[in-house]
């Protein structure tokens, strides 16, 4: 009988879990070879073209705000930007919402890989069990992240996802953009996912943190979505004028 004594293997907690590769047992042989080598090229490629690109933040004041007094954030982008999302935040721990199946499973191995986490809820409760281990998560201390126009879209609409984690943990909304000067577009992905071109520049733009109260009703929830549309907008807008003012020079 196995026993948890001193030398021995630790069970693993629900934080440990969201950080650790997931067995892949349930997967057919070829599908774990094929999920292990697709999880290992992403990375490699976010990882080598990332690396030569120029990054230049405004709005660190607000992450600092959004961290301050005990909060934590919950991250808050559009989809067809996780390319250079997930490398800028890298190695902070930031949990990511994933479901449970096999393209759900590339992306929590390279998030991971990048020192943050995956939350894939239960088998069978889906979304649903996700947003509750976030809720848990939050709570023991663990930053969230969601792209609020995922996983299908429509793109550039934010949904309530975030909204809901806020109201559920007092922790504040963090919108934030980036913006590369040149990227090839994946055309065939229904975000047109954005992979910016080797020794570009990037500008990253972060909004003021958006607070949810906890007895805040449907009308104010909407408010409060409505709130973050406006400020992702704000900072698309402003990442184009400054790709716009790149090019004219």
């Amino acid at each position: 009988m196995f026993s948890a004594t001193a030398g021995g293997p630790k069970p693993q907690t629900h934080i440990d879990r969201v950080y650790s590769f997931a067995d892949l047992s349930k997967y057919s042989f070829k599908d774990r070879l094929l999920i292990r080598a697709a999880d290992l090229a992403i990375f490699v490629l976010i990882k080598l073209i990332s690396a030569t690109i120029t990054i230049e933040v405004e709005g660190w004041e607000n992450w600092k705000a959004a961290s301050s007094n005990g909060n934590i954030p919950i991250y808050c982008f559009w989809h067809n930007t996780i390319f250079l999302s997930i490398y800028f935040w890298q190695k902070r721990r930031i949990v990511v919402m994933t479901s449970q199946s096999f393209d759900g499973e590339i992306i929590a191995r390279f998030v991971q890989r990048f020192g943050n986490g995956g939350a894939r809820g239960s088998s069978t409760r889906g979304a649903t069990g996700a947003f509750i281990e976030m809720v848990r998560l939050m709570r023991a201390g663990c930053p969230a992240a969601f792209t609020v126009d995922g996983p299908k879209g429509p793109p550039y609409v934010a949904k309530m996802g975030p909204v809901l984690l806020a109201k559920k943990t007092g922790n504040p909304m963090l919108p934030f953009t980036i913006t590369p000067k040149k990227f090839w577009q994946i055309t065939s992905s229904w975000d047109r996912t954005q992979v910016p071109r080797p020794f570009t520049r990037a500008r990253v733009l972060i909004a003021a943190p958006i607070f949810v109260p906890a007895d805040a009703d449907e009308d104010l929830l909407a408010t409060k979505r409505d709130e973050l549309q406006r400020a992702l907008d704000e900072l698309e807008q402003h990442g184009e004028q400054w790709r716009a003012s790149l090019s004219s020079t």
